[in-house]
């Protein structure tokens, strides 16, 4: 079977730049993809002390780098191995891939890309929702998912994988033969530190999109959190999935219920997405959520996660409370 990758449809002038497309493929020095694969020394020569580290579902632990109101890069470690990376920014240095640039043609990529490792060989199937949303190209060792903002034409984020992680991820369909990579079963405390980090997570990318926009970053609000974190745990426990609960009603009674005092809110939920950048992109693909990730008009959030599933909830404050 032909392990093509066929990238076209960037504009011109960046396109001439981008000799990637031969094998072998090496990363720039000075891009961060050159970081994959490498140790964490050379990841904190490079980028600092992370802000905070999040456990992920997939074994490896995310270095959370969230300090520029303009830039956002997770990079998951594995056994002291960066086996993956999340960039959002337009500066931020992911050459040859250029954040913020446009998307001449939704044809990039083969709908079938592949990959052999020691104990099998797998084929990920793409849709034509992932083709047009977030593409999977493989890249020398590399995988490369790219989010793009549909809306806009433009290449909004991009994440690095190893074939390892791409298969646990599960994010596209998957046929294999021979041994299927698994996870490791988690218990409870792994799953309460997992919705943490991806809670933050999703909270972090939603101003960092909000500011590419020029809107003002929400704020944090734990009583909103704590209803958002109940609607999910409904959802999953009572097999649902809706903005309405039978349980505790509408968004506006959930919050009344959790003596959240507001002019008006909003909500997005999802759920079966693999991290928070994961989900917030998907949201910005979604005409409703979009314009209620986007709104001028809410001043404070709260995010709710249980398992996969997720709840963000909007609000203006009261002026009074």
């Amino acid at each position: 079977m032909a392990n093509e990758n066929v990238i076209a449809g960037v504009e011109d002038e960046t396109a001439e730049q981008m000799n990637w497309l031969e094998e072998p493929f090496k990363w720039p020095d000075t891009s961060f993809g050159a970081l994959m694969g490498q140790d964490v020394e050379t990841l904190m020569a490079k980028l600092g002390e992370p802000a905070r580290k999040d456990l992920s579902a997939y074994g490896y632990t995310w270095f959370i780098y969230n300090q520029e109101v303009d830039q956002y890069i997770q990079v998951g470690v594995l056994k002291n191995k960066v086996v993956t990376l999340y960039i959002f920014g337009n500066e931020a240095n992911i050459a040859p891939f250029q954040i913020g640039q446009t998307i001449n043609k939704k044809e990039w990529v083969r709908s079938e890309v592949n990959w052999h490792s020691e104990n099998g060989f797998y084929l990920f199937k793409l849709s034509k929702e992932d083709m047009d949303q977030r593409p999977l190209i493989k890249l020398g060792d590399t995988f490369v998912q790219v989010y793009i903002d549909t809306f806009t034409n433009t290449l909004s984020s991009i994440r690095l994988l190893d074939g390892e992680t791409v298969v646990k991820h599960k994010d596209y369909e998957m046929l294999y033969r021979g041994q299927l990579i698994k996870t490791e079963e988690l218990n409870d405390a792994d799953w309460r530190r997992i919705e943490m980090g991806k809670k933050q997570q999703i909270y972090d990318v939603t101003n960092v999109i909000r500011n590419r926009y020029g809107l003002e970053s929400l704020l944090w609000d734990e009583k909103t959190a704590s209803t958002a974190y109940t609607h999910s745990k409904d959802m999953m426990e009572s097999h649902y999935f809706s903005h309405h609960s039978e349980k505790y009603g509408s968004l506006e009674d959930r919050l009344m219920s959790s003596n959240v005092f507001f002019q008006f809110a909003g909500e997005n939920i999802a759920a079966n997405y693999c991290d928070g950048p994961a989900i917030v992109e998907a949201w910005m693909n979604s005409k409703g959520h979009r314009e209620t990730l986007l709104s001028k008009d809410f001043t404070h959030i709260g995010v709710g996660v249980y398992r996969k599933y997720y709840t963000q909830n909007f609000l203006r404050k009261s002026n009074d409370r």
